[in-house]
């Protein structure tokens, strides 16, 4: 596996800008049929931005996020528990607590990073040096 190129900080690929515009397109369409349709959408799509592209969260916090919210919604949407109100508190609570999460870890490489995370570059120069001195050539578990 060759070494990855060191990039941390905000990232906005042609791929994030299009789920961008067309989840925005659809939460505002849908929004016009039925409020709590086209919030979730947006609700969801600027937790991917947050989280892709501002934080660049790691998967499995991501996931438990994402978890969360699912559980929440479907509980609103299949018996109206706990509600939209609490649906959406709850949520917001557990993506501050992922953040918070998140910008602790050594590996912690979204926008801010050098005030954050200074220590990143030579986290950073470690990891590829392990992964070009394992015979196989796999990455190391990621902090």
């Amino acid at each position: 596996m060759p070494n990855r190129p060191f990039a941390p900080g905000f990232r906005l690929s042609l791929r994030d800008a299009i789920v961008l515009v067309a989840g925005s397109s659809a939460g505002i369409a849908l929004a016009t049929m039925v409020w709590w349709w086209g919030f979730v959408i947006g609700f969801v799509v600027a937790h991917f931005f947050l989280f892709c592209n501002v934080v660049r969260m790691a998967r499995p916090l991501e996931l438990a996020w994402a978890a969360l919210f699912v559980a929440l919604a479907a509980g609103t949407i299949a018996l109206d528990f706990p509600g939209w109100p609490a649906a959406i508190s709850i949520s917001l609570a557990a993506t501050v607590a992922v953040v918070a999460l998140q910008l602790r870890k050594p590996s912690y490489h979204g926008l801010g990073w050098q005030r954050i995370n200074p220590g990143l570059p030579a986290w950073w120069a470690a990891q590829q040096a392990s992964v070009a001195e394992s015979p196989e050539g796999s990455p190391p578990a990621r902090a």
